[in-house]
């Protein structure tokens, strides 16, 4: 790991959450800890959290109710989350895997599993990052500015920008052009009017 990833542990058990809080540091990420739902959802909005490993059952706001808060809250930048649980069975798997919750581990956690479940959520929080990374590069002429489009055509900006989003453009002239381009027209048909009247 290049930075370490930051890591939000989440579990109203003090024991729980420290032991879970040493492995992860000895393993080399950056750890933010919990003691509730609640006060984990007010961390992650402030911070730039990656992972959230949340205990299910907790009071206030459980482990569920925050999958479902942290994916509401729509981020660009994914957030990998790992729901601690003692339940077992088909329907409460379903019920984490619908609020946003992308892996299970099963209290009381085998710490072997648990570097497991870590080396997936990385690798696949490096592959969206890798994916995000090459989505915001665009093919750009340098001297027209124009940019190559899904169909290998050259289109202008404002085209391609709103095909592939929801932006919409106003246009205006920034200071820097308008002494460069739009003054010297205004000074140019002043001198000519001048000349005119002189006539």
């Amino acid at each position: 790991m290049n930075s370490p990833t930051k890591i939000l542990v989440v579990d109203d058990d003090p024991v729980s959450r420290r032991k879970l809080e040493g492995l992860l540091q000895q393993q080399g990420y950056q750890v933010v800890t919990a003691s509730n739902g609640r006060e984990a959802w007010d961390i992650f909005r402030k911070e730039n959290i990656s992972l959230v490993i949340t205990d299910w059952i907790m009071p206030e706001v459980d482990g569920v109710r925050l999958c479902q808060m942290i994916r509401g809250l729509g981020r660009q930048k994914y957030t990998y989350i790992i729901l601690i649980t003692v339940m077992a069975g088909k329907g409460s798997y379903l019920e984490g895997i619908e609020a946003g919750a992308d892996d299970f581990l099963t209290k009381p956690f085998d710490p072997d599993m648990l570097r497991a479940r870590l080396f997936v959520a990385q690798r696949i929080l490096d592959l969206q990052a890798e994916v995000r990374q090459l989505q915001g590069m665009l093919p750009i002429c340098s001297y027209c500015k124009r940019i190559r489009n899904d169909d290998n055509l050259w289109t202008q900006v404002e085209a391609y920008v709103s095909e592939h989003s929801d932006a919409d453009f106003t246009h205006g002239i920034c200071p820097e052009c308008e002494d460069k381009y739009i003054r010297p027209q205004f000074e140019e048909l002043e001198a000519e009017v001048a000349r005119n009247q002189a006539l």
